[in-house]
């Protein structure tokens, strides 16, 4: 079945026409097509409220923050802190003391490796992980185990994707000390079942770390309802600007952690001899940080907060599933990742062609998806594979943009036949 524009606005009673006129660059055309953007996975777009708030923290109130007693220093550091209480009530968290600005979930996984596991790991402990992480959640933990001696394990899905508890549960050991997972696959969008997975973590005294990268951005989140230990996302997929991200921490955790970086604004007193440093989260954040960007994360935050982050869900669950179906009834293509609970993305393979031949030729149609091994050589390998096409939905999709993809790809079948 294909769906007109007017069946759009109607899914789930989200109103995704609307939506998608805060999106500018939605309304575009690529090769004198109308775009299709199915790479939300990998970056989301901007709405015009996350872009003026940029403009305006650049234009109105700039200026270098916790620093200066005047007034654009005082407005720039208020409107900048805020975004702490604002992520804190996104994520459930106790308060903004729990919320640490980054340059991204990469930076953040990487401070929870080197703050966290390398003064605390020997030979022999181990860290688990899941045959599906991306590569920011695979190197930090090789790198710390290079230097610890410790030993980074993964365990593996299911054929179709699914998290398989009997493989995590006979993998996990009295050596685990770190458990570190996807919130959301970013290749099989297989949602992973977190407070489960904290549990047996916890009960082998083994420290809990979430990768939300594609979590937060699709469901509610509550991370003491989940159980971890650590959680981090990034702004970019979260509708917001690039050069953000969140690592959420629980405060006493938090506390016990060296700085990840030394420089100005993470200190209490320097002297030549030696320094001491800030309580949490300033710990943390050495130097002048993403200002503009930051509180442009922070109206990201209150854009999809007025939509309600459970109609988005819902609303994209509906979209998921309307894609699977169109997507299956395309000749000699196969989905990777069937995984009942799943959310976000859609990755395929054609028998008739290379995943970026599939990008190329569809590209030509106005229709943007990802083609390659999505950082997840791992589960490439696993797969048997080397690389997929990807398509990936946000808030502003449509069931017809995914009559187009398919539309699309049976192009390709017929290039190639």
């Amino acid at each position: 079945m294909v769906m007109n524009a007017a069946d759009n606005s109607r899914i789930k009673g989200l109103d995704v026409e609307k939506i998608r006129a805060d999106f500018p660059i939605l309304s575009r055309e690529v090769h004198g097509k109308p775009l299709v953007y199915l790479d939300s996975a990998a970056s989301a777009q901007k709405p015009k409220q996350v872009m003026d708030a940029l403009v305006s923290a650049y234009c109105d109130t700039y200026s270098n923050v916790h620093r200066g007693l005047h007034f654009l220093s005082e407005a720039s550091t208020d409107a900048y802190e805020a975004v702490r209480g604002k992520v804190a009530a996104f994520l459930g968290a106790k308060s903004g003391d729990e919320i640490v600005l980054t340059a991204g979930a990469t930076m953040s996984l990487n401070l929870i490796a080197q703050c966290w596991a390398l003064p605390r790991l020997q030979a022999g402990d181990e860290i688990l992980i899941s045959i599906a992480e991306h590569h920011a959640n695979i190197v930090p933990w090789q790198m710390v185990a290079e230097k610890t001696g410790a030993v980074l394990r993964a365990f593996p899905v299911d054929e179709d994707g699914s998290f398989n508890m009997t493989a995590f549960g006979e993998m996990m050991s009295s050596r685990t000390r770190i458990v570190s997972v996807p919130h959301v696959s970013n290749v099989l969008g297989t949602v992973f079942p977190i407070a489960e997975i904290a549990k047996i973590a916890h009960d082998a005294n083994a420290l809990m770390v979430v990768d939300g990268c594609q979590g937060a951005v699709h469901m509610p989140v509550d991370v003491q309802a989940l159980g971890a230990d650590f959680y981090v996302f990034s702004a970019h997929k979260l509708y917001g600007p690039n050069g953000v991200g969140i690592l959420w921490g629980k405060a006493e955790i938090l506390a016990e952690l060296p700085p990840f970086l030394g420089g100005g604004d993470m200190i209490d007193r320097v002297t030549i001899e030696k320094s001491t440093y800030a309580l949490p989260p300033q710990r943390f954040e050495a130097g002048t940080p993403a200002i503009a960007e930051t509180i442009a994360l922070g109206a990201a935050v209150d854009y999809v907060q007025a939509i309600g982050m459970e109609a988005i869900h819902q609303h994209e669950q509906d979209i998921l599933a309307y894609a699977h179906q169109r997507l299956s009834a395309v000749d000699g293509l196969r989905l990777v990742g069937t995984a009942a609970n799943k959310s976000g993305v859609v990755s395929f393979t054609m028998a008739c062609a290379h995943p970026h031949d599939i990008s190329t030729i569809i590209d030509n149609d106005g229709v943007a998806i990802r083609a390659g091994h999505h950082c997840a050589q791992p589960l490439m390998d696993f797969y048997d594979i080397p690389s997929t096409a990807r398509a990936s939905v946000g808030v502003y999709t449509t069931r017809e943009e995914f009559d187009r993809l398919a539309i699309a790809l049976e192009k390709v079948n017929r290039i190639f036949a």
